[in-house]
């Protein structure tokens, strides 16, 4: 049961919000990434804030959780770090000429995207995993959040191929390769945390810190980009709808 759980969880992070990601980078729905954004800021919050953590104080003291916080959230911006740093000093020194020449030759900036997506779905596959196995209504909470971020990430990245040369049905099945690099992650955190259980916790504790790092570092940057009075209003709106969706599924979901 759970395995089955993982396996749809990981699927619908890894592989069906890359096929959605792909109809909405070649439709009018391209212009809905900004709103879905605000919305992946306030599930992704309420995930770590809402649900995690209280789950875990079961478990860990009050100090430990917040160590472990520190730890994942200085993990994953040494991370990030790693990744820019690679991308700036991996690339070929004609980056600049990426729009213009791409209908000659695949630029090298494909495969480190294809790369750095396929270890950040990895992650989340393994996210997931860990979320089904210490309670299913967390798990669902996780993929939701998962599904609803990944939208406008692979958009991101489905563009990058794109503009680097590739055809549209080879970007989309580079991006579904990357994708599935969660059902594996999912798949070996499960075979590897069954008998492990007791670091369970501590693996919860650094996905509430990839929540949080992600939704404040990474998506909340992003929306101060958008300044008007109205997209403020609409922010504020989708990203506490983002939490009520957590909160009404968990209350939901443990009430049934």
């Amino acid at each position: 049961m759970i395995l089955s759980q993982i396996l749809l969880g990981t699927l619908a992070g890894g592989i069906f919000s890359v096929l959605l990601a792909a109809v909405f980078s070649l439709t009018s729905l391209a212009r809905m990434a900004h709103a879905l954004l605000s919305f992946s800021v306030g599930t992704m919050l309420a995930v770590a804030l809402l649900d995690i953590l209280p789950e875990v104080a079961a478990s860990m003291t009050a100090p430990q959780i917040g160590t472990w916080l520190l730890l994942g959230l200085f993990l994953f911006f040494t991370l990030e770090k790693l990744a820019y740093w690679h991308h700036e000093h991996g690339g070929d020194p004609g980056a600049e000429n990426l729009h213009s020449d791409h209908a000659h030759h695949h630029h090298p900036a494909g495969p480190m995207v294809v790369l750095g997506d396929a270890l950040h779905n990895f992650v989340d596959g393994v996210m997931i995993a860990a979320a089904f196995m210490h309670d299913t209504t967390m798990g669902l909470g996780i993929t939701l959040a998962v599904f609803v971020h990944e939208i406008p990430h692979e958009m991101g990245a489905f563009m990058v191929l794109l503009h680097s040369g590739y055809g549209r049905a080879r970007a989309l099945a580079l991006n579904v390769l990357s994708g599935s690099a969660a059902v594996f992650g999912g798949l070996l955190a499960y075979f590897t945390l069954t008998r492990a259980q007791q670091i369970l916790p501590y693996a919860l504790c650094l996905s509430a810190a990839s929540f949080i790092y992600i939704a404040m570092a990474d998506l909340v940057p992003e929306l101060h980009k958008h300044r008007r009075t109205q997209d403020i209003i609409q922010q504020l709106v989708l990203g506490i709808l983002g939490v009520a969706v957590i909160a009404g599924l968990m209350q939901g979901l443990r009430g049934a």
